[in-house]
């Protein structure tokens, strides 16, 4: 039986769950940004107005407004859009148990045993579930349809907003194989200039290269990317009731001996940082915030916490917000028994806070993710000490000697 795969987007969820509160503002550019009084702030968001005048997500807020002159600013509540995102999620369960959250506004459904009991086809499915959306909230959404999930992806982004788009076995090949490699999912721009090397431009070209040949030259991940081009992924749409809820994801360590000053704060931090940072990308999620506890030799703690300007899995971004957290509210002078980092507000690892692939998957933070998923691979092959940090090697810390003190745990 042919699989039928809905992948619901949320169209510029954050900017238009804003805009509910804020009628008054629907014909004028919007952006929800991280700091609107900080001019170093970045656009977690933007509505169709200010995408229009050119306004990117991630851009720094003095270039939106240069762009925009217009454009009106507006805090996140973040408690609103998990309020939407549930609200959203429990209409997707009318239509089917086989709900799977991708991101904060994105979700994939399997209505393959649906299709009968509510006499539609898929794309009649698709169109009322954006219907009664829209007429119980307000938003709207972009629907892709397909046979495998990552196809169903890719619709949901050909045509926004509030579409929906079937890319079904007799039109894949002319909708999706003539597209540059780039828009593959999973395919980041480092990933993409190693296949124009390989002499790969396009989806197509990509789906009718040796599979071989792309795993040779990209490991797991050419053999990877070349399924999802020919449409041969064939993995399940999960049950909404088994989903995960992890809250946190932190590390923390007990050293052999008390961290003294700066440095050795510094040291300490990095290394928790990488682990911390590794297990969310194991586990397909990103961190919205850091928390910090510190513990001195009398056992006194000190917690603190910060919100990040959008979420992250990167080790030198949880580095830096832990660092800063230690910077404000500890003398170095004083002695440190124990560090924790806890990634808390987490969020399902895709389009975080509206986020786009292209500025992912750009400049340093691609390296950055290059190289932490290189780490990955090869902790994974020879264990979690065959790599680490040349400031840590030969430590009197105990960081890296995976010693029974070290401390992991998830909070639910």
């Amino acid at each position: 039986m042919e699989r039928w795969i809905l992948h619901c987007d949320m169209n510029s969820f954050y900017a238009s769950v804003e805009l509910l509160s804020h009628p008054e503002l629907l014909d004028r550019p919007v952006a929800v940004c991280g700091s609107p009084k900080d001019r170093r702030g970045i656009v977690l968001a933007k509505n169709e107005i200010a995408k229009k005048c050119g306004v990117k997500t991630a851009e720094t807020i003095w270039s939106a407004e240069r762009k925009c002159p217009g454009l009106v600013l507006l805090p996140p509540h973040y408690d609103r859009y998990d309020e939407y995102s549930d609200i959203v999620n429990r209409i997707y369960i009318r239509y089917t148990d086989l709900v799977e959250p991708f991101s904060i506004d994105e979700s994939w459904l399997d209505v393959t045993g649906s299709l009968e009991h509510f006499g539609k086809s898929a794309v009649e499915l698709a169109d009322e579930i954006r219907a009664v959306v829209t007429d119980e909230t307000g938003l709207t959404l972009s629907i892709g349809v397909s046979f495998n999930k990552i196809f169903a992806k890719m619709g949901s982004d050909y045509k926004k907003p509030d579409a929906t788009t079937l890319i079904d076995r007799n039109n894949y090949k002319d909708i999706l194989w003539t597209m540059p490699a780039r828009h593959l999912f999973f395919v980041g721009a480092v990933t993409a200039e190693k296949l124009k090397g390989m002499n790969i431009h396009t989806i197509g070209d990509l789906a009718q290269a040796d599979p071989a040949f792309l795993t040779e030259a990209l490991g797991k991940h050419g053999t990877q990317l070349y399924t999802y081009a020919n449409g041969l992924d064939d993995s399940p749409v999960a049950k909404y009731s088994e989903r995960r809820a992890v809250k946190s994801v932190g590390n923390g360590i007990t050293f052999k001996r008390n961290l003294t000053g700066r440095d050795d704060v510094r040291t300490a931090l990095k290394a928790i940082a990488d682990r911390v940072a590794g297990r969310l990308r194991a586990q397909g999620m990103r961190a919205g915030g850091v928390k910090l506890d510190i513990k001195d030799p009398g056992f006194r703690v000190i917690t603190r916490q910060l919100q990040l300007d959008r979420p992250t899995d990167l080790a030198a971004d949880i580095h830096n917000a832990a660092m800063d957290l230690a910077e404000r509210n500890w003398r170095f002078e004083d002695p440190i028994r124990l560090l924790t980092v806890t990634a808390i507000n987490l969020q399902d690892d895709a389009q975080d806070e509206q986020l786009s692939f292209d500025m992912l998957d750009s400049g340093d933070e691609e390296q950055d993710r290059a190289m932490e998923e290189t780490l990955d691979s090869i902790r994974r092959k020879f264990g979690r000490h065959a790599i680490v940090f040349g400031s840590i090697v030969d430590n009197d810390l105990g960081i890296s000697s995976g010693r029974r003190e070290d401390i992991e745990y998830e909070e639910r």
